[in-house]
């Protein structure tokens, strides 16, 4: 099932993300200041990749996941929720990086507990899909299902990715140096 590996591999890469603001979290934590360009980068990154990549294949996969398992339903609309909260978290984060890169006064403490709260929820969430959405996606598609979902993501998915990775140089030095996470 290529269609899983690809988003085990996305998985992955979304948790190398992760971790290099979790350093960055650590280092706001003892009262230094990290690179808030990089910061910005990962932030300007993810939020990127969910808008053009992430949101439109989970709206396919549940979809799919809820003609084919209705009982899925309810375990689908708690992952949108958690998902759109996780963005609405991100998209707060990004306005105080704004603030922050412009010199205005955002209390360090209070960005870095929201920092650290994203991360918690973003964690979770991606926990959830690995262990509760996987198994059923495994389980209920077929193959012709996965390759009819791969060939409905929005035109051009492939080569945002090549975009984003051209645009964040700096973040893509980072990330070669943050473990790799399964």
């Amino acid at each position: 099932m290529p269609m899983l590996t690809q988003l085990r591999r996305d998985h992955a890469n979304m948790a190398r993300m992760l971790h290099v603001l979790q350093l960055k979290q650590k280092t706001l934590a003892t009262g230094e200041r990290p690179n808030f360009q990089l910061v910005r980068e990962v932030v300007d990154y993810i939020l990127d990749y969910m808008e053009g990549f992430t949101l439109p294949l989970e709206r396919l996969f549940s979809e799919r996941l809820q003609e084919v398992a209705p009982e899925s339903a309810e375990l689908t609309e708690r992952l949108a929720t958690d998902y759109r909260a996780v963005k609405s978290r991100l998209s707060r984060l990004s306005n105080d990086l704004d603030m922050i890169l412009m010199d205005a006064v955002v209390p360090m403490d209070r960005f870095a507990d929201d920092l650290k709260a994203y991360l918690d929820a973003h964690l979770a969430y991606l926990r959830d899909e690995r262990e509760l959405l996987f198994p059923l996606i495994r389980e209920h598609f077929t193959e012709p299902d996965l390759d009819r979902l791969a060939e409905a993501l929005p035109e051009g998915a492939t080569a945002e990715l090549e975009r984003l990775q051209e645009a964040y140089p700096e973040l893509y030095a980072e990330l070669r140096e943050a473990p790799e996470i399964a």
